[in-house]
């Protein structure tokens, strides 16, 4: 399911941790973030850019309308297999 939110609380959402962001891509110009956050008791996906550097001049949400719809997600275990090096 999805829930709309006005882009100023989205904004003040930014101001509290988030479950979970991260770096999902890089343009020239812009970093693009996906970040889960909760409210009211469930998990919220949503995703907003920022300018790359000093020079770009670019908010979250900055070119997103007024209300943002953000798909309502849960978290879910998974097993993760890595590699490690083997000590001699």
């Amino acid at each position: 399911t999805t829930m709309l939110f006005t882009k100023e609380r989205l904004l003040d959402l930014l101001d509290d941790d988030p479950i979970q962001e991260e770096i999902i891509d890089h343009t020239r110009w812009s970093v693009i973030y996906d970040r889960i956050f909760k409210h009211e008791g469930k998990f919220y996906q949503t995703c907003y850019s920022t300018g790359a550097t000093e020079s770009q001049d670019e908010s979250p949400y900055e070119y997103d309308p007024d209300e943002i719809e953000c798909d309502e997600v849960r978290p879910v275990e998974k097993t993760v297999i890595v590699y490690e090096k083997i000590k001699c």
